[in-house]
């Protein structure tokens, strides 16, 4: 009988295009695959063993010959390839449509209704862009204007950079929130993303680098209902959500929430529940691989926070107990080795371990992202969700 599942979400680690990944610009995209190609492999024993290089269609990654636990892909049937659509199917939450994303810009009224509402003095930017680019292109006009820097992406958010020295986080909040009451309805896009940064300064007090802070916060759209969380609320069961999974679904169907500066502090977050919380589910994002390598184009980085990832790994398969399901996936991709810096349409791995599992199971290529949160619901006894099939039958005897 299981009665805690830790849910790990290493944030954008793809593996492999999806058979659509034309449609969204991204043949040729695979995180792990490519990554792995370019620097000689990826230092990972523990998800080795766990059977990542054993995974239908992997390549360039080291397989074993019996893994550990249960492992397998799953495509998306989602209409997307973002956090908040990718973690939303997890949940069995299937978006057809995709959420408005705007290559050109904000629309006048959405710009015009922000300054009015948000009562600054207009702003910077309202175009696609790199969140690091822009931030070093506008900073300066930034400083002396007063002006929020606004931007998009190809994926469905509006990000407000802020040098924290002009617009203290709170402050930078509340404004995220006047954007988040306007976008709605036709204009409801996924997130709304407080993108804070700071100076670096030389001796003489010249600005010579910008660095974004760990206060970034996320106000995404509410999920729909019922879904995984709620019905494990429902339940009675704990839903501690650690690093940005309480922005991603808006508190819906969480009991605690814990926001974490980086990946270690997410892993030290989620050791710490273990410790804490006997039952329900901790569930854990880690947005590094994402943010700060993924969209960066940095792929030494991203290999290196893998490998750092997988030295934790171990710290948290030794605090299983016989009670306990791990299961660790992605949510999208974002391929650092591409010309692009956003998100990859491509499956997602997934591996899963308990100590009374079933070694050595392949799971196959699944169809939906939502089989996983089908599984979880049938381990804790809550209400199914609408979507996906669990595979609960096939890992434990």
């Amino acid at each position: 009988m299981i009665k805690r599942v830790i849910w790990i979400i290493l944030d954008s680690v793809g593996i492999g295009e999806l058979p659509d990944a034309g449609k969204f610009g991204d043949i040729g995209a695979n995180t792990l695959g490519n990554i792995a190609k370019k620097h000689g492999g990826i230092n990972v024993p523990n998800m080795t063993k766990l059977g990542l290089g054993n995974i239908d269609g992997a390549i360039n990654l080291q397989n074993v010959d019996t893994p550990m636990g249960a492992y397998g892909k799953s495509g998306e049937l989602s209409m997307g390839k973002d956090t908040t659509i990718g973690h939303w199917e997890m949940i069995g939450i299937w978006s057809k449509q995709p959420f408005p994303t705007y290559p050109n810009g904000f629309p006048e009224k959405i710009i015009d209704q922000f300054i009015k509402e948000g009562n600054i003095p207009g702003i910077l930017g309202n175009k696609p862009a790199s969140g690091t680019a822009i931030i070093e292109e506008l900073g300066e006009e930034h400083k002396r204007t007063k002006k929020p820097i606004v931007y998009t992406s190809a994926d469905s958010v509006f990000q407000i950079a802020c040098n924290e020295e002009i617009y203290p986080v709170e402050q930078l909040y509340d404004l995220c929130n006047v954007a988040r009451n306007i976008l709605k309805d036709e204009d409801g896009v996924a997130r709304v993303i407080a993108r804070p940064y700071i100076e670096l300064k030389d001796e003489c007090g010249n600005a010579i680098k910008y660095k974004r802070t760990s206060n970034r916060r996320d106000f995404s759209l509410k999920p729909p209902t019922p879904n995984l969380l709620t019905n494990l609320v429902d339940a009675g069961e704990n839903v501690i959500a650690i690093g940005k999974i309480e922005d991603i679904f808006a508190g819906v169907g969480i009991t605690e929430a814990i926001h974490t500066k980086d990946n270690m502090d997410g892993v030290d977050k989620t050791l710490e529940y273990m410790e804490k919380v006997e039952s329900g589910l901790i569930f854990t994002n880690l947005v590094e691989f994402d943010s700060t390598w993924g969209h960066r184009n940095d792929s030494e980085g991203y290999k290196a926070g893998l490998e750092a990832f997988d030295v934790r790994l171990k710290e948290i398969m030794d605090k299983l107990t016989d009670e306990d399901m791990l299961i660790i996936n992605a949510d999208h991709g974002c391929d650092p080795t591409t010309e692009g810096t956003d998100h990859t349409r491509e499956y997602i791995p997934i591996l899963i371990y308990g100590k009374s599992m079933k070694e050595c199971v392949n799971l196959g290529v699944l169809d939906t992202f939502a089989d996983i949160g089908q599984t979880i619901a049938e381990a804790l006894g809550c209400e199914k969700i609408s979507v996906g099939k669990s595979f609960y039958s096939k890992i434990f005897n």
